[in-house]
């Protein structure tokens, strides 16, 4: 990886944006990581700057190469192009396996000492991931070996993203009702919305949202739900007879519906802290879900014959032993329970799910300490990168 040891390496990712906020949310999050607690010098390489510049304001939309947050991000406008060794880093990451650029590859093998080359995978809780953590994989035409790093929930995976001071700054944040009530009031709830059962939901457009709204309006229970802007749009224009816009609020029943800006990602942690249940998709929010401490229900993302449910019945199993009415409910929330659900069903499957939150609550702090046992990933990719020299 180096000829020097002990220098702190240099690292590239590759991202495309595939999921809008879910695969620039997570590179974004390893390469701030990265370069605060291990000193790397990271170069995040994004083909969509819109997209990131939802998660964080700072990016300029039009830079083909900027400085944020001590990270080298470059606008990575397509395949063509030529390279020089000198321009590779020590390691190099290729996340979800987009293609890299020929010439680059090309330039990485010309590189002495070769560079480590990681195809960063997927979250999954499935047992064959244990199997496949750190294969190598050589390149049918150059002197180049890539490994698969995969994240995961078990000791022989890379374990979950977590940034050093995150237990203590949602312990902060926690620690009394102050500084939670006075975030909620600055995202435009008013005092009775932040003193009823707060619901955050981030979901695919393929949830049935429709249903749940139906079934929260008849709760006993003032229900507060924060949408960010631009999902479920559809089911939440319907809702409040008006654009979804943020700001945009409504009342009917039980339930309050109120739009929020899209915010940058530590402002999304706090979101998670602040709710009583968070409703969350893909891959980054679900891993931030775990570390909020906080009951959820995960939407997952979707794929060609079912092979989602399977994916998601895997994390059930880990995650959901002993709690029915949450598996039940996230099965029939992702459409793999026995049939499509109808209002009446709706409520009954709240209900239930609403029953069992407070071992939903105890279960998620035990499932904190033991990925915990697990380390931090960034750390973990970082031992094994240098493994390889």
């Amino acid at each position: 990886m180096s000829s020097h040891p002990d220098r702190t390496p240099t690292l590239t990712i590759f991202c495309k944006v595939v999921d809008n906020y879910g695969d620039i949310g997570i590179c974004w999050r390893m390469a701030r990581q990265l370069q605060r607690e291990h000193g790397v010098a990271v170069t995040l390489w994004v083909d969509d700057l819109a997209s990131f510049r939802r998660i964080c304001p700072e990016v300029a939309l039009e830079a083909d190469l900027q400085q944020v947050q001590g990270v080298a991000v470059r606008h990575w406008r397509g395949q063509d192009g030529a390279y020089t060794p000198d321009q590779v880093d020590d390691i190099v990451i290729e996340f979800f396996a987009c293609d890299l650029p020929p010439g680059y590859v090309e330039a990485m093998a010309r590189r002495e000492p070769r560079p480590a080359w990681l195809n960063y995978e997927g979250l999954s809780a499935e047992e064959w991931v244990e199997g496949c953590h750190r294969l190598p994989s050589m390149h049918p035409r150059l002197k180049l070996t890539k490994h698969f790093f995969f994240p995961g929930f078990t000791s022989k995976t890379g374990g979950l993203l977590r940034e050093r001071e995150l237990g203590r700054e949602r312990a902060a944040f926690q620690s009394g009702a102050g500084r939670r009530d006075a975030f909620l009031r600055g995202l435009g709830l008013a005092e009775s919305e932040i003193a009823a059962f707060k619901v955050s939901l981030f979901c695919y457009p393929f949830a049935p949202v429709a249903e749940l709204f139906e079934a929260w309006q008849d709760s006993a229970q003032p229900i507060a739900c924060l949408v960010p802007e631009g999902v479920a749009a559809e089911a939440v224009q319907a809702f409040l007879g008006a654009p979804a816009r943020a700001g945009a609020s409504a009342t009917r029943g039980a339930l309050t519906l109120r739009v929020l800006p899209f915010v940058a990602q530590p402002d999304y942690d706090r979101l998670l802290w602040a709710c009583d249940l968070n409703f969350v998709r893909g891959e980054d929010s679900w891993v931030r879900a775990q570390w909020a401490g906080r009951p959820f229900v995960w939407h997952i993302y979707f794929q060609e014959e079912n092979l989602h449910h399977k994916k998601l019945r895997a994390f059930l199993d880990r995650y959901a032993s002993g709690l029915d009415s949450l598996k039940t409910f996230s099965l029939q929330w992702n459409g793999a329970g026995p049939g499509a659900a109808g209002a009446e069903d709706w409520a009954a499957l709240w209900s239930d799910l609403k029953n069992e939150l407070p071992g939903i609550a105890e279960r998620a702090r035990a499932w904190e300490a033991q990925m915990l046992e697990n380390g931090d990933l960034a750390g973990n990719l970082l031992e094994f990168a240098r493994s390889l020299r």
